[in-house]
């Protein structure tokens, strides 16, 4: 086997605070935030010049993580469109199990971010959405039932 496990996944974003923020609202714990000194991270991404802050927000009792990354230079670009629906290629979501979606959907509702569509069942299994928090981020949310 070559992959031990999904280690983390990252956006890049203009304003870190309110996606931090909004990602501690969903139930995420904020590891740390801080720039990255490492200029070993240059050639792993292939920009020369760097300087960026990033933070890590992990999962409570998982292993999944998000890294967000703000880049101060190089300038980071903005995608087109920059409301980018769900048919358009690329990573366009990162979903999240929750014991309560409503009140999830409250509590992020609450700081600005709004459903794409709507809150719907899939059979006796699991409720379904998608939320659109800062920046465009759009997460799922899936609570399983029963």
């Amino acid at each position: 086997m070559t992959i031990q496990r999904m280690d983390n996944v990252l956006i890049v974003v203009d304003d870190l605070d309110a996606v931090i923020a909004f990602f501690v609202e969903l139930g995420m714990e904020l590891e740390g935030k801080g720039p990255l000194d490492w200029r070993g991270a240059e050639r792993v991404i292939g920009l020369d010049d760097v300087r960026q802050d990033v933070a890590m927000l992990r999962v409570p009792h998982g292993n999944g993580r998000v890294e967000l990354a703000k880049f101060h230079r190089p300038k980071a670009i903005t995608p087109e469109p920059k409301h980018a629906p769900a048919n358009t290629l690329g990573i366009r979501r990162v979903m999240f199990a929750v014991d309560d979606i409503d009140d999830v959907v409250a509590r992020v509702r609450a700081h600005g971010a709004e459903l794409v569509g709507e809150i719907v069942q899939y059979e006796n299994v699991y409720r379904l959405c998608y939320v659109r928090g800062p920046e465009d981020i759009v997460v799922g949310l899936a609570e399983e039932l029963g």
